[in-house]
């Protein structure tokens, strides 16, 4: 299964230059708010995803006074060799080289170093719109399906195109039908793809929840599109006089929403921050075995300050499903040195401690 053994960060938010090597199985990052932890996670993250974690354009990535950023690592892969990654985003563009040739095209590098993060942001899954909700299921299932990345990637275009063209003075119906039929031919393998997500995360979402919080709820998945309805054709022909008076597309994928819910209620009316937290873990545990059994070995677990806002009891339960469950290579970050250390090694003594001070991070 594919590892992490070393990262070369310059100029990624506040790491100004770190090159970092790490443990194959537990790796732990302990220091104050603000200095870097999460940063070195998500660099990590976007080295396998050609963007960050956080909905936050690119430029805003950048160190304080400069206009680009480098991210680059060495990774054994499971087929026993090493691989190395290195991307660079500045104002032209990102460019990607994967052994020393150019990634010409992103998608062929998703999922090639699968990685789950689990992180504070993730409230966001529960409290905010569908779109963080669709973020999610497009990061799980573009990994593991590049008929699907490639589907997403030319519904939006398409989709961009339509908006633009109903925004026009006087609409060519012809074109919007044409238009119509290509976003409508994108739209399928989408649908099947985030119908069959949502069917495949319901059972493991419900035991990792239950394994974490001892089992006093029942939490549930729902998908809920449009296209449960009828085709996407049918639907844009039937609101193509709405669409050209609202002067955008009033229907389709990007209305698509999954609904999280707790003993038969939204989740984010009637759970605590405790029992939410608890289910935005089993959310990303979920995604991390099914991600595993569709690859064949399981992804680099991300787990920033994960532990906050849960109990002990939940704590101890969490560290005992991490312990159980043939998890690969991780990452775990906390504020709380002593907490991070009594609870890592009371499951493995194959870790490796960083302190995190200002961006730089010194293995102890």
């Amino acid at each position: 299964m594919p590892r992490l053994k070393k990262i070369v960060v310059q100029d990624f938010r506040n790491i100004s230059f770190q090159e970092v090597e790490f443990s194959p199985n537990v790796n732990c990052i302990s220091g104050n708010n603000g200095e870097g932890k999460t940063n070195l996670l998500d660099a990590i993250y976007y080295l396998s995803m050609t963007k960050s974690a956080f909905p936050t354009p690119d430029k805003f990535n950048y160190r304080y006074g400069t206009d680009s950023f480098t991210i680059g690592a060495t990774c054994s892969m499971e087929n026993g060799l090493d691989s190395r990654f290195s991307i660079r985003v500045s104002g032209e563009g990102k460019k990607l080289v994967r052994d020393d040739k150019p990634v010409t095209r992103f998608s062929e590098h998703i999922g090639v170093l699968p990685v789950v993060m689990v992180s504070p942001g993730d409230i966001s899954l529960i409290s905010d719109s569908g779109e963080e909700r669709r973020r999610l299921s497009n990061a799980v299932i573009s990994q593991m399906d590049r008929e699907y990345l490639a589907a997403i990637q030319s519904y939006n275009r398409v989709l961009a195109q339509r908006n633009k063209l109903l925004k026009e003075p006087s609409v060519d119906f012809g074109l919007l039908e044409v238009l119509d039929e290509r976003l409508s031919s994108f739209a399928v393998p989408v649908f099947e793809g985030r119908r069959l997500f949502a069917e495949r995360m319901l059972e493991p979402v419900r035991k990792f929840y239950e394994m974490i919080s001892g089992g006093n709820e029942s939490v549930s998945i729902a998908y809920c599109s449009d296209l449960q309805k009828g085709s996407l054709e049918q639907l844009l022909a039937r609101s193509r006089e709405r669409d050209v008076m609202l002067r955008y597309t009033s229907v389709g994928l990007q209305r698509d929403d999954f609904v999280f819910s707790m003993n038969g209620h939204p989740i984010r009316r009637v759970g605590s921050q405790g029992q939410q937290k608890s289910f935005l873990v089993a959310l990303k545990f979920a995604q991390y075995e099914i991600m595993g059994k569709s690859y064949g070995y399981n992804p680099v677990l991300l787990l920033d300050d994960v532990f906050d806002k849960l109990d002990m009891g939940r704590i101890s339960n969490l560290v005992a499903m991490v312990a159980g469950n043939n998890f690969s290579q991780i990452f775990i970050t906390d504020s709380n040195k002593v907490r991070l250390s009594s609870i890592v090694d009371a499951v493995t003594d194959e870790s490796a401690y960083f302190v995190a001070r200002g961006g730089a991070f010194t293995r102890e």
